[in-house]
């Protein structure tokens, strides 16, 4: 029997970047994964700002940034001729309280590479080619069993092993949701001959009658194929009707695009990758049973409109993260472990509504593809006892913004926020502190901090505002209701 901490199933993004964010808080997390290796396609190639953001904290973001690019203009094409530029995303100037922008399109392997290998230099790894073919847990702990025959025995064990989760189906959790598109799909990576099509845009090839602004809910079928940045390979996405199913092989998506362009078969010099789907949304019953959490894919299946399902997934892992840490790591209450479907659910439910949307092409990609504005204002972990009047101040449960972090020290509040500490921000105000402890928070004095306004910010781990307020009574009251006191154990 192997034993660890934390067993987290499947090296998806998910699984990954809760292994990163596990491994640099000192827990031990053993990753198993069915396949020989990682997933080796583009499929989720959108990194919105808010998971950009996630991996600064996580320290991948810089080669995630390397190895990305800004999505291309959309090109229009009817009858082999150019119809005009189509613009997919609203441009957004970084700010002061939001230096990424994004989307960047990375391919989902290159994430998953950067991803694993951050795993590696903190320490941790995978177990590849290793399935886990049912669970059983007790009031100690989760026993996983292996095709091999071998056990896992952990603390806890997290389902990231996709929207097909075994793990979710032997724990009798149910999906509810619905057909987005009756329509299968298939989504491909191809080269293309270097005179056959330009890789300045996004190029869409849409049925007679439809626009692309219609998502993918007009009748027909259609084409999209998007330059891959920094390797040679497009992305190709297109649509079956009439009763037609992808053919996966080198020949059936070479004919799929000499239907739908005006490419030639002989114009895909290479395929690279091929995969089918049937868009589909829908959110588990329960994201928790016990001892064993649902994460990612395994938790919510998206339409892949509007690039929301990596980033909701990455986002999963990086809540359950902080809180697996202070349970198993710094002795914290295991009741702050609910807090994880109370908060995450409700986001993946709102962001599949969103997919779902733009994919019928009664939503549109804006403001709210990009996760700035997601929060946790209802959580039980939420408390706002600030005295400030402003409508656009920050409340308990938004985002953390970023900002200058000033005096002689310079750098910004990101920079303070980075690593699996909780930030205490004392914005122009003398009050007197509690203890707490250094090692788990860090204290910034501030003179002033826009869009802070004064007053005491706790600042969680994943970058949300704990807690607001004027005052030492009013933080540890704060502490001790949510039972996170063990922050300010000590004397």
């Amino acid at each position: 029997m192997t034993t660890t901490e934390v067993l987290v199933v499947g090296a998806g993004p998910t699984g990954l970047s809760l292994a990163v964010d596990l491994a640099r808080r000192g827990v031990r997390a053993l990753v198993v994964e069915r396949s020989a290796g990682l997933f080796p396609g583009s499929r989720g190639k959108g990194v919105q700002p808010r998971t950009l953001e996630v991996f600064d904290d996580l320290g991948v973001v810089g080669a995630i940034l390397a190895a990305g690019g800004a999505p291309p203009v959309g090109m229009v094409w009817r009858g082999g001729e150019r119809q005009g530029e189509y613009r997919m995303f609203d441009e957004q100037e970084p700010t002061d309280a939001a230096p990424y922008t994004g989307p960047v399109l990375v391919p989902q392997w290159r994430t998953q590479e950067i991803l694993y290998a951050r795993l590696t230099e903190l320490g941790g790894s995978v177990a590849f080619g290793t399935e886990v073919t049912g669970i059983a847990q007790d009031a100690d702990g989760v026993t996983a069993h292996l095709a091999g025959g071998g056990t896992v025995r952990a603390a806890y064990a997290v389902a990231a092993d996709g929207g097909r989760s075994a793990v979710r189906r032997a724990l009798g959790i149910g999906m509810t949701g619905e057909t987005v598109d009756p329509q299968p799909m298939l989504v491909a990576d191809i080269r293309i001959a270097d005179d056959a099509l330009d890789r300045d845009n996004w190029h869409m090839f849409p049925p007679a009658g439809a626009h692309p602004s219609e998502g993918a809910a007009g009748s027909g079928d259609f084409a999209a194929i998007c330059p891959l940045p920094g390797i040679p390979d497009f992305q190709l996405v297109a649509r079956f009707t009439g009763g037609a199913e992808p053919d996966l092989s080198p020949g059936g998506v070479r004919e799929a695009v000499a239907a739908r362009t005006h490419l030639t078969a002989a114009d895909v010099t290479e395929v690279r990758w091929a995969s089918d789907f049937r868009p589909r949304a829908a959110l588990a019953d329960a994201f928790r049973a016990g001892r064993v959490f649902l994460a990612g894919d395994a938790a919510h299946v998206h339409s892949p409109a509007g690039g929301q399902g990596l980033n909701t997934s990455v986002q999963d892992a990086y809540n359950l993260g902080w809180k697996l840490g202070a349970v198993l790591r710094h002795g914290a209450d295991a009741g702050l472990l609910d807090t994880y479907e109370e908060e995450r659910r409700a986001n993946a439910a709102r962001m599949l509504d969103l997919s779902t949307r733009i994919h019928r092409g009664t939503g549109r990609r804006g403001a709210a593809t990009r996760q700035l504005g997601l929060g946790y204002r209802e959580s039980s972990l939420s408390l706002d006892t600030s005295t400030t009047t402003s409508d656009t101040a920050p409340r308990a449960g938004d985002r953390a913004p970023d900002a200058p972090l000033g005096g002689t020290r310079g750098g910004r509040l990101f920079d303070a926020f980075r690593g699996p500490h909780f930030t205490l921000l004392a914005v122009a105000t003398d009050t007197e502190l509690p203890y707490l402890n250094p090692d788990l928070v860090h204290v910034h004095r501030m003179a002033e901090c826009a869009p802070y306004g004064t007053g005491l910010h706790l600042i969680r781990p994943d970058g949300y505002i704990a807690w607001s307020g004027q005052d030492e009574p009013g933080l540890r009251k704060y502490l001790t209701s949510t039972k996170l006191e063990v922050l300010s154990s000590g004397t």
